[in-house]
């Protein structure tokens, strides 16, 4: 067989069969005198194989590891085991798909996509015009990193984000935002916001404080001097509390 033969043979083009030769996935056989290629039925075998395997979802360097660990395999075993990741693959992307789902939900309502945790807190929060409350709904995204306890601290917030005390706090940070950094103002505003806290959200925080390095002086960087001021007697609190 010729390459146009063998392609249509296995139901791929020509040139899907000379990128197989290029990437080692099909070996070349040998020419003929007159040029062609002779290719056997062993080559359109092993060229319907890697129709299957690419047609399944896997990547050309999947292909050649099958292809390679497969050798005297009994093929159900090969196709079970495809099976079984194909499965693992789907209800990842269904968890994915979840996922997506919730933040396009909480998009509708938030204005742009946010954890879905997230979400149900801001939910329970009162409008508010506060620049600082604002800042700090912003900061709350970075909890859902991979492994910052996200959906557990932001259930643990949902009485704070619905009391009106605490939207007090917040004006009275606002209220800071021409004061020099030794307003008297500052001690107590810092002290009532710990105080404002639940143990249970100090108890969620890991050993050492939340904060990783260089965050601490990026987030102090975002507000004027006395904010910032508070802002840090606040972090200085939470990561002392979350000492053993």
């Amino acid at each position: 067989m010729r390459i146009g033969e063998i392609a249509a043979l296995v139901g791929v083009t020509t040139r899907a069969v000379r990128h197989y030769h290029h990437v080692g996935l099909l070996p070349e056989p040998p020419r003929r005198p007159n040029g062609y290629r002779a290719y056997t039925v062993r080559d359109a075998v092993l060229l319907a194989r890697v129709r299957r395997l690419t047609e399944l979802g896997l990547g050309l360097d999947e292909v050649r590891g099958v292809l390679a660990d497969d050798a005297g395999r009994e093929p159900a075993d090969v196709l079970r085991e495809l099976d079984a990741d194909l499965a693992r693959q789907e209800a990842e992307l269904a968890g994915r798909r979840r996922r997506l789902a919730a933040l396009l939900a909480a998009a509708s309502d938030e204005g742009e996509p946010v954890p879905p945790a997230l979400a149900a807190l801001l939910a329970k929060a009162p409008p508010t015009d506060s620049p600082a409350a604002a800042k700090d709904r912003e900061h709350l995204t970075l909890l859902d990193a991979p492994g910052a306890g996200g959906e557990e601290l932001y259930a643990l917030l949902e009485p704070l984000a619905s009391d009106p005390a605490v939207l007090r706090l917040y004006e009275r940070l606002d209220e800071l935002a021409d004061a020099p950094a030794d307003d008297p103002r500052i001690g107590p505003l810092a002290r009532a916001m710990v105080a404002a806290v639940p143990d249970a959200v100090f108890d969620a925080i890991p050993s050492g404080g939340p904060v990783v390095a260089g965050f601490g002086e990026a987030l102090l960087a975002e507000y004027a001097p006395a904010q910032a001021e508070v802002v840090r007697r606040v972090m200085a609190a939470f990561i002392a509390r979350g000492r053993p």
